[in-house]
């Protein structure tokens, strides 16, 4: 996974070199645009036997490719909380993952969008490990830098992790 990660980087850096100096005349403002945001999720199937509820924070950054086509790359922050039937006085309440993703999103009409993304997630407690990560998503920019957007993610080693997540950020 350590090579998957080194291939994304350097993808990732050569992509933002090649596409430094374009401009876009795409429906949502043009040129290249970085997001933080705020992220609450919801974990599905066996998951959410063990989880209650996920909360972090992310960064994403946007390069045009073509009209209202833009390839975004983005890492994150999750924390995880268990249920409180798994809870285990004197230890952590939760576990945490840095998702690191790359894809495409596609402005349609106005400020709504499509997005999909893959890349890794890396579980940060005790025997970490890195598994293969997914999400198709939606959304909406508003004028003035506000996004909004839901995805299904999903994280895939020895079974699949996953979560309905909501971000909200502010494009800069």
């Amino acid at each position: 996974m350590k090579k998957l990660l080194l291939v994304l980087s350097v993808f990732g850096a050569a992509t933002f070199s090649s596409f430094a100096q374009t401009a876009s005349s795409s429906k949502a403002n043009g040129g290249a645009k970085l997001s933080i945001g705020i992220d609450g999720a919801l974990p599905t199937g066996s998951a959410g036997d063990f989880y209650s509820a996920g909360i972090g924070g992310s960064i994403k950054y946007e390069v045009p490719t073509a009209q209202n086509t833009f390839f975004t790359i983005s890492g994150g922050y999750e924390s995880f909380l268990y249920k409180s039937i798994y809870k285990i006085p004197g230890n952590s309440s939760s576990d945490s993952f840095v998702p690191l993703k790359a894809g495409i999103k596609y402005y349609t009409d106005g400020g709504f969008f499509l997005e999909a993304q893959a890349g890794i997630s890396i579980y940060t407690g005790t025997g970490s490990f890195t598994s293969f990560a997914y999400s198709p998503g939606i959304g909406y920019s508003f004028n003035g830098g506000l996004e909004v957007g839901a995805r299904y993610e999903g994280w895939v080693k020895d079974g699949t992790f996953g979560q309905a997540a909501l971000r909200l950020a502010f494009r800069f």
